[in-house]
């Protein structure tokens, strides 16, 4: 538990707009982003029970349903051959660069 000293500290920085709890986006005082966390928290807990394993299943293979809509096979195509350039030590990003390999994102990144 904080001190009452870092709470106030905390409660300064909220103030000022930052996010200090996670989950708290949008309070403005630390007391508004703690109740804003718990109540999501509480929110998600809630939906899971009302899915439970199968709603969230479905849930998923809809979300997967509408992403295979917006990019298409050749967005796949494209994540992949990125995916595939990764290493452990470089990202396909950066191998694509040094290697000169064109990836157009364009073909899979939302709008």
């Amino acid at each position: 538990m904080a001190t009452e000293q870092e709470r106030a500290e905390l409660d300064a920085r909220a103030r000022q707009g930052e996010t200090v709890v996670p989950g708290g986006t949008g309070g403005k005082s630390l007391e508004a982003q703690e109740h804003l966390a718990e109540g999501r928290s509480r929110g998600g807990q809630t939906r899971r029970e009302q899915l439970g394993t199968e709603g969230y299943k479905e849930l998923g293979h809809r979300g997967g349903e509408t992403r295979r809509e917006q990019i298409g096979h050749e967005g796949y195509q494209e994540m992949g051959r990125k995916g595939g350039l990764s290493t452990m030590d470089k990202s396909g990003e950066e191998r694509a660069a040094e290697e000169g390999i064109e990836i157009d994102e364009s073909k899979y990144k939302t709008r």
